[in-house]
C-alpha cells in the first residue's frame, strides 16, 4: 500500500523560518498542500521565501516573530490568525547557540541561550496551545469530532547528550525536551499531540562554513558514517508528525542524528 501525506487545507505556523532548518520545514509543508504562516525576525529573508513559495503555486503569510519579546509572540499570534484561520501545525523551531567553556558562560550568554531556545519556545507553543485548546473545547461541547492538532518542537541530540563546550545549549534542549512531554501530558486529551525532533549534525547556510574548517573536519571524523545531515534528511520525520498518520504518537522524543546516540 501506497501513502501520500496531503496537507491540503491544514495551516502551519513555522518558527525561525528565515533559514536553516526552519526554511526547509516551511518549503516541506507548503509543497505537501498547506498553507504556511512564515514567522522569524528576518523580514526580507521571510519575504523571499514568500515569494518562493508563491511562485510554486502554494500558499505562504509573512508574519514578524521575535521569541525572546513576549508582546512580539502575542502580536504574531494574532496576526497569523487573523490572516491564516485555525492553526493546525506549530513547528516550534526558533534556536540559537553559543559555544564557550563552562567557566566562560556569563549571565547574559545563559539569558540569550534560554530566552530563545526554552522560555521563547514555551511561549509561543502556550500561545499556539491556547487557541488550540479553545477550538477542542469548542468541538466537544458541540459532540464534534476533535481536530487534529499536532505542535512540533524542533529540540536537539544535545538534549539528551551533553556536548563539550555547549553547555548551556544542552541544557535548554534538555528542557525543551520536558516541556514536550509536559505538554503532551496535560494537551494530549484534547487531541492536541506534541512531539519533538531531535536533530543531529545538519548542514544549513549558517553551519556550512565550519565543516570546512580543520575543526569540522576532525568532527566529521568522529561521527558514525562520517557524514552531516542535510536538512531534507529530516523532510520525513517532519511530514510523520504533522499528519494525521501520527495520530497515536504524543510525547514522543524522536531522534535523526544518523546514528550518533548509539556510539
Amino acid at each position: 500500500m501506497a501513502y501520500q501525506i496531503d496537507l491540503t487545507g491544514k495551516v502551519a505556523l513555522v518558527t525561525g523560518a528565515s533559514s536553516g532548518l526552519g526554511r526547509q520545514f516551511a518549503c516541506t509543508l507548503a509543497s505537501a498542500g498547506a498553507k504556511v504562516i512564515l514567522a522569524a525576525r528576518r523580514l526580507d529573508k521571510l519575504q523571499d521565501l514568500q515569494n518562493q513559495i508563491q511562485a510554486n503555486g502554494q500558499e505562504a503569510i509573512v508574519v514578524p516573530l521575535d521569541v525572546t519579546d513576549q508582546k512580539s509572540i502575542e502580536t504574531a499570534v494574532s496576526m497569523a490568525y487573523e490572516q491564516a484561520g485555525e492553526i493546525d501545525i506549530l513547528v516550534n523551531n526558533s534556536g540559537v547557540s553559543k559555544t564557550q567553556k563552562i567557566l566562560d558562560v556569563q549571565p547574559e550568554d545563559f539569558d540569550y541561550t534560554f530566552g530563545a531556545n526554552t522560555k521563547g519556545a514555551f511561549f509561543v507553543a502556550q500561545a499556539i496551545g491556547r487557541r488550540m485548546l479553545l477550538r477542542a473545547k469548542a468541538a466537544q461541547d458541540s459532540n464534534q469530532v476533535l481536530p487534529q492538532q499536532r505542535i512540533i518542537q524542533v529540540a536537539s541530540i544535545t538534549g539528551l547528550k551533553a556536548i563539550a563546550q555547549i553547555s548551556v545549549y544542552c541544557m535548554s534542549k534538555a528542557a525543551v525536551v520536558q516541556m514536550t512531554k509536559a505538554m503532551a501530558l496535560e494537551w494530549g486529551r484534547y487531541g492536541i499531540n506534541v512531539n519533538a525532533i531531535c536533530p543531529g549534525y545538519i548542514e544549513t547556510e549558517m553551519t556550512a562554513a565550519h565543516w570546512q574548517t580543520e575543526a569540522g573536519q576532525k568532527l566529521i571524523q568522529k561521527l558514525p558514517r562520517k557524514r552531516v545531515g542535510q536538512t531534507q534528511d529530516l523532510e520525513g520525520l517532519l511530514m510523520l508528525l504533522a499528519s494525521d498518520q501520527s495520530s497515536f504518537m504524543n510525547g514522543s522524543i524522536l531522534v535523526a542524528d544518523d546514528g550518533f546516540l548509539v556510539q
